[in-house]
Order: structure tokens, then C-alpha cells, then sequence
């Protein structure tokens, strides 16, 4: 017996050192992972729900779009195949390409397309303004619908390409139905990533694994469009609230990108040559006021305020380095961008605090208390909340600042309540190129009265020139047009610019396609190590 056991236990040492010998290809293989440190922790699954990033960001990991923008901005097909216009535009069909799937197998039917379609321009600006031209969505078979219009709109596939704020994303038909007054919490896409909900750990880490049943096209990826098959099988996003943390973490290679590396660690990462540094794209500050409830219903509160914010002071604090941000940017635009206007900015290009106190006494302030949502995990909204803050009282605003993590912002801004009611007053954001650089895609400067937005703008004279704006074809008046609302804009105030500034992401230099990481959009399919 005992040689037997003797002879059973040499046998399995000799298959292990066997296994062990065996090239790496002959064992069982290990996932090819992604781990990247993401700007925010993720809550809301639901990216027609809200515009928070990072729930945008979600949505292109497991969903897919009809159109998408490429690199150079303009529209492509992506899960359409073809399409066509009647010469006075009021007349578009689309076929889908074949073989479409969600990731349960089941197939992307032109239904689903139409049903999506119907669900996002209810909250998105550029959807609604296609419903005002009279859009009318209708499935003629399984992979065929259409788009009839009673006036021409000449941003259909800029609309159905739009890349951020509301995404146009494919849902079932079925989910897109479901209530609009919650997020969907039910996540079934054709995109390139499948959810592992049972590896989600909220305040911790998401995962998502390559998806069998996408269905990638054959140009390369470009943009937000071409194919989105991933070289990698599993993508983790770890949430890493504190920052040393997180540069350790990617300097010893545990992880291999942060999304949104916090402005402090961008000079000494640039000599580190283990570390590549790239630009995530134009960015604007925002300072976000609700405009339902006292004192920011008033917009003589609004303009006091607007008159005494330093952008160079907000971009220093939020401290990106000097040649990553700007002293001064007059628009509500991107500086620099094709719609770059100072109108109506002079007033209010120099902060003046004993003018601003002035201003806020003209308006009738009566010392209502001012509830600040101030971020603690995102560096950058921290340091831009603080600086708010402290602007606010400089000129005698009755500060409530109330510190809680970013993803619960998020969700108490939805909140229509009074301030002392679990309500707000302000919260500080930022905005990507893509949602700040037209009167269409800023959501604070398109959201017409009555929207859904979170501060929930309503100025009727500013949605009128934006309509006009939209409707003009003429170069030279629309400019005038873009003009007259951007003067608008400085007298209604739906939002403060606190400045420009240019993003930067942080990874390992192992990894290939860097390059195609789009303007902060993490398009991760296009990396591999």
C-alpha cells in the first residue's frame, strides 16, 4: 500500500512539473484584461437617463449607435448599412446592417431602432428640435424604417451621431418602452462589452467582457465609429478615489490607464518614460444653478454672480498647468472651435466683486441660504466647488456647502425639492467639447422651458434664436444669429463658464493605440497592449 502511494504521488508530481513545462498556449489561458481607473463611480446604468460621463461612457461600452462620429467629426454609418434623403430632406430611410444582435442572442430589429429613437428625443436637445421639424419615426420591416419630416432639418445625421450628453444609443424595444421617469436598471445591448452585473461592486470596480454576439463593422476604428472589437477579453473599471493611490497603482503597472488623471500629477508623470500622457480634449467649467427655487429663479442673482467669477482663478485652482488652460474664454463655446463668439461677454469680462455685491443688492437677494453640492472624489470638481464657494461669499451669498461623493450628486440634482427639503442650489460640473460648442449640443443653452435638465433652465427668447439658428442656412446671417444668442445667453445666464481647459489621461506605455483614445471618450476597443 505504502508503495503504491508512493508510486500515486511521483505520478502526480511528474504530470504537474509536465503541466508547468507545457508552452502557455497549451494551458488554459488567461483573460486579456483592461484595467483602467475610472473618473467616477458608476450608479446609473441608464445613459438616456442622464448626461453624467460616466454613465455615457457605460452606454458606448455595451451599446451601440446608428451613426458615429469618426475623427474628424463627421457622421458614419454604424449600425445602419445605408441610407437615403429626398432632394428637400424631408424624406430619410434607413436599413440596418445584417445580422445585428443584442447580447442575449436575440436580433436588432428596425423596432428596436424606432422605439430608441422615440425614448432619447424626448429628453435630448437635438431630438427635440427634430420633433418640432415634425419627425415622425415608422418600421417598415425587420430591418427597415424611416424618417419623415414636415420641415427640412439639416442635422439628421449629426442627431442620430451625436456623441455625448444624450447618445442616441439602440436599446430593445421592449426596455425603450419601459417608463422614462427612472433609469433603466435592465442592461441588454449590441455593443462591444457585456455588463458582468454579478462581478459589479458599486463604490469598488465594474467589469465587462467581450461581447460574442457584436457584430463589428469592417472599416477600422475611428473615432467613435468603425469597428469596436476589442483586443482585450475583459475590461475592469476600479474606482480609485484617492489619487496617490491610483498613480501608484499605474506606475507599478497594476493598472493601466486613469481616464481622468487629476491635474497635480500631470507635471511629474511627463518625465516618467514607464507613463505616456495624452490630451482628453477641451473642457469647460461649469457652475450649474437651479433656476426653480430662490435665489437663483432670479436672473439679476445670476448676472451678479457671473460678474464676480475669475476664470483664471478657477482654472488655477483646479490647477491644471499653464499650458493646459486659458486666462479668459469669452464664449459659452469652445474657444477656438468654428463657433467661438464674444458677444455679449465685455460686461462680465473682468471679475468685479464691489460691482457684483452691488449688483446682487439691486436684485433683491434676502440672504437665502445657498446649498452647494460639493464633490469629495473627483479632485478637480472639489477645487471648483471650493472656488464657488468662496466666490459666493465673497460678495455675501448665504453659503450651505455640503460635501458627499460625486455619484450621489448625480443622483440628488435630479431632485426638484426646495433646498431645506433634501433639494440644491448649485452643483459644479464640467463639459467636454461635444456638449459645450453649438446651441444644439450645450445642453444648458438648448434646454427649452420645461425640459428635464438638472438646475432646469427656461428662457423662451434664448430657445427662439436657437430655433432660428438651427432653421438658417445662410452663413452670414447665422452667424448673426449665433451672435444674438450668445448675447442672449450672457443676459439669461443659464450657466457660469468658470473657464477652459484641456484634460489629460494618464497609461502605461506598453499600450498600443493611444492615439484613438478619443477627445476623453474612453474608446477602449481601440487599445491593445
Amino acid at each position: 500500500m505504502k508503495r503504491r502511494t508512493l508510486g500515486a504521488l511521483a505520478a502526480l508530481a511528474i504530470s504537474t512539473a509536465f503541466a508547468a513545462s507545457l508552452p502557455a498556449h497549451a494551458q488554459t489561458p488567461q483573460p486579456k484584461t483592461l484595467k483602467v481607473v475610472a473618473h467616477a463611480d458608476l450608479k446609473i446604468l441608464d445613459p438616456t437617463f442622464t448626461t453624467a460621463y460616466i454613465s455615457r461612457n457605460f452606454g458606448y461600452m455595451v451599446y451601440d449607435t446608428l451613426f458615429a462620429q469618426d475623427a474628424n467629426g463627421k457622421p458614419q454609418p454604424q449600425m445602419v448599412e445605408k441610407y437615403t434623403t429626398s432632394k428637400d430632406g424631408k424624406q430619410w430611410s434607413f436599413t440596418l446592417r445584417p445580422g445585428l444582435k443584442f447580447s442575449d442572442g436575440s436580433a436588432v430589429t428596425s423596432a428596436d431602432a424606432v422605439a430608441s429613437l422615440q425614448r432619447w428625443a424626448a429628453r435630448d436637445s437635438l431630438g427635440r428640435a427634430m420633433t418640432a421639424a415634425g419627425a415622425e419615426w415608422k418600421a417598415t420591416d425587420a430591418r427597415n424604417f424611416t424618417l419623415t419630416l414636415s420641415e427640412p432639418f439639416g442635422m439628421v445625421l449629426d442627431a442620430l451621431a451625436k456623441p455625448s450628453g444624450f447618445p442616441p444609443v439602440i436599446l430593445p424595444e421592449r426596455v425603450a418602452k419601459m417608463p422614462a421617469t427612472a433609469p433603466l436598471t435592465e442592461v441588454l445591448g449590441s455593443g462591444p462589452f457585456i455588463f458582468k452585473r454579478d462581478e459589479w461592486v458599486p463604490g469598488n470596480k465594474a467589469v465587462f467582457v467581450r461581447n460574442p454576439n457584436y457584430v463589428a463593422r469592417s472599416e477600422p476604428p475611428s473615432g467613435l465609429a468603425g469597428s469596436k472589437k476589442s483586443s482585450f477579453d475583459r475590461v475592469e473599471w476600479l474606482y480609485l478615489p484617492d489619487a496617490n493611490s491610483a498613480v501608484a497603482a499605474l506606475k507599478r503597472g497594476e493598472v493601466d490607464i486613469i481616464e481622468q488623471l487629476p491635474p497635480d500629477y500631470i507635471a511629474p508623470l511627463r518625465t516618467d518614460t514607464g507613463v505616456k500622457i495624452g490630451s482628453g480634449g477641451a473642457y469647460q467649467g461649469f457652475l450649474v444653478m437651479n433656476q426653480l427655487h430662490a435665489p437663483f429663479n432670479n436672473p439679476k442673482v445670476r448676472q451678479a454672480l457671473l460678474q464676480a467669477v475669475s476664470q483664471e482663478r478657477f482654472m488655477a485652482a483646479m490647477g491644471f498647468p499653464l499650458d493646459m488652460r486659458m486666462a479668459y474664454c469669452a464664449t459659452y463655446f469652445i474657444c477656438g472651435s468654428p463657433n467661438d463668439t464674444a458677444a455679449g461677454a465685455e460686461p462680465y469680462r473682468k471679475a468685479d466683486l464691489a460691482k457684483a455685491k452691488k449688483m446682487l443688492a439691486d436684485a433683491g437677494y434676502k440672504g437665502e441660504k445657498v446649498v452647494l453640492l460639493v464633490p469629495s472624489d473627483v479632485p478637480y470638481l472639489n477645487a471648483e466647488a471650493l472656488m464657488a464657494a468662496q466666490t459666493m461669499k465673497s460678495i455675501g451669498l448665504n453659503v450651505d456647502a455640503q460635501t458627499m461623493d460625486w455619484a450621489s450628486i448625480g443622483a440628488r440634482r435630479a431632485k426638484r425639492d426646495a433646498p431645506d427639503a433634501g433639494g440644491w442650489n448649485m452643483y459644479v460640473t464640467v463639459a467636454g467639447e461635444f456638449d459645450a460648442n453649438s446651441p444644439v449640443s450645450n445642453a444648458y443653452l438648448s434646454a427649452a422651458c420645461g425640459n428635464t435638465l438638472p438646475g432646469w433652465p427656461c428662457d423662451k427668447p434664448l430657445d427662439d434664436l436657437r430655433t432660428s439658428w438651427l432653421k438658417e442656412t445662410v452663413p452670414a446671417k447665422r452667424k448673426e444669429l449665433l451672435d444674438a444668442f450668445q448675447a442672449r445667453a450672457y443676459e439669461a445666464v443659464p450657466y457660469i463658464n468658470a473657464g477652459q481647459y484641456s484634460a489629460a489621461f494618464a497609461a502605461r506605455a506598453n499600450l498600443k493605440g493611444l492615439d484613438k483614445l478619443w477627445s476623453g471618450m474612453p474608446t477602449v476597443w481601440a487599445l491593445d497592449r
